[in-house]
């Protein structure tokens, strides 16, 4: 059934119209049988080609069936207009009004002055009988009415369902978000602040010159951590609102003090394009921000080079550092940090590349298409 109601629907309308107007001359012809004046072929014209408007001009179109149906006993047109009508207007008493009218034009003849010769009862059970036949396509036209409510209906209590879910489950996003920012507030800050701390008792209680420098260090990426982190729980507590941006946002300017406050041995070379977008220099700085982490736990005592660059076609960063020269501390490590940076790059309709190099070190490559920018 379905797939016949498919097939149903692709029938333009047109179509289906012009068949009814050649049902409705049909219908004529044969009631004639071939014979009939001028003014009642121009009639069964009149009615039957008046089916084209009948969608957009429902009531004029069984009017203009009704001359054909005073001179002869014809079916399509007038249920065709009565059914187009009733499917088409809440009216009711207009609907009746039509149905009473139809039925008594097909009940007389023409002339009009036979109408009222001979059995008076015939007349009437004729009458009730067209005016029945009248009524079937008003009450069918009323019923497809209701069921297009109906289907209209459902399809709103879809989609009040649909909100209500979506209204779910950001009342539990929410409260994960909150929980998050409790526990991040809670846990870490309080961690990266006793490191902030320790850092700068032993920035000011050591006597090496490379101690004092490797605690400053420490103290000052622990408070850049500590800023973010606020920034951060804000932006959970806020569950996503519109009035929390995700500002302050690193961009290409701050490149040059992340690469100065690493802790590593860095050359910053190359450019990116003018104009590059916000969310390009933000993914930008995140690979080299991850990428110089990574140097730092698995890499100790290695050199660094970020270059920036571009071509016509794309842009992109590529970080490499040599081999380690001491044994790296076993840290926790669950390679988020590169799947994250991959998602970021996907964003761009980029590529993220991360492998390493014959010469014992590691390079990782963010490689975007300049039409992202």
């Amino acid at each position: 059934m379905s797939t016949g109601r498919a097939l149903w629907r692709r029938v333009p309308p047109w179509a289906v119209d012009g068949c009814l107007v050649v049902l409705a001359v049909l219908d004529a012809w044969i009631n004639l049988y071939g014979e009939g004046t001028p003014l009642v072929w121009a009639c069964v014209a009149l009615g039957s080609t008046a089916l084209f408007l009948r969608r957009r001009f429902p009531l004029a179109v069984f009017l203009f069936t009704l001359p054909m149906t005073l001179f002869m006993d014809v079916a399509v047109a007038p249920i065709t207009a009565l059914y187009t009508l009733a499917a088409s207007t809440r009216n009711r008493p207009m609907l009746a009004g039509c149905a009473l009218l139809n039925a008594g034009v097909d009940t007389l003849v023409w002339p009009l002055s036979d109408a009222f010769d001979g059995d008076r009862t015939w007349t009437l059970v004729q009458f009730v009988y067209t005016l029945a036949t009248a009524v079937a396509p008003v009450l069918f036209g009323q019923l497809v009415q209701a069921r297009h409510d109906v289907a209209r209906q459902l399809v709103e209590v879809e989609e009040a369902r649909e909100h209500e879910r979506a209204l779910h489950a950001q009342t539990v996003l929410a409260s994960e978000r909150a929980q998050l920012a409790r526990e991040m507030h809670d846990v870490v800050s309080h961690q990266v602040s006793l490191i902030a701390v320790q850092a700068g008792a032993m920035q000011v209680a050591a006597k090496d010159l490379d101690a004092r420098e490797a605690a400053r260090t420490i103290r000052i990426l622990s408070a850049n951590t500590l800023d973010e982190l606020r920034h951060m729980v804000t932006l959970l507590r806020a569950s996503g609102g519109r009035e929390t941006a995700l500002a302050p946002q690193p961009t290409l300017a701050d490149l040059q003090q992340l690469v100065a406050n690493s802790g590593i041995e860095t050359t910053l070379t190359g450019e990116l394009p003018a104009g590059i977008s916000t969310t390009a220099q933000r993914t930008v700085y995140r690979t080299v921000q991850e990428a110089l982490t990574n140097v730092r736990k698995h890499a100790p005592g290695a050199r660094a080079e970020v270059r920036l660059w571009h071509d016509a076609h794309h842009f992109g960063v590529t970080v490499t550092n040599t081999a380690p020269t001491r044994p790296s501390v076993a840290l926790p490590s669950a390679h988020h940090g590169l799947i994250g940076l991959k998602e970021r790059a996907e964003l761009l309709d980029g590529i993220l590349t991360a492998e390493s190099t014959p010469q014992g070190g590691y390079k990782v490559e963010l490689r975007a298409p300049a039409r992202s920018d």
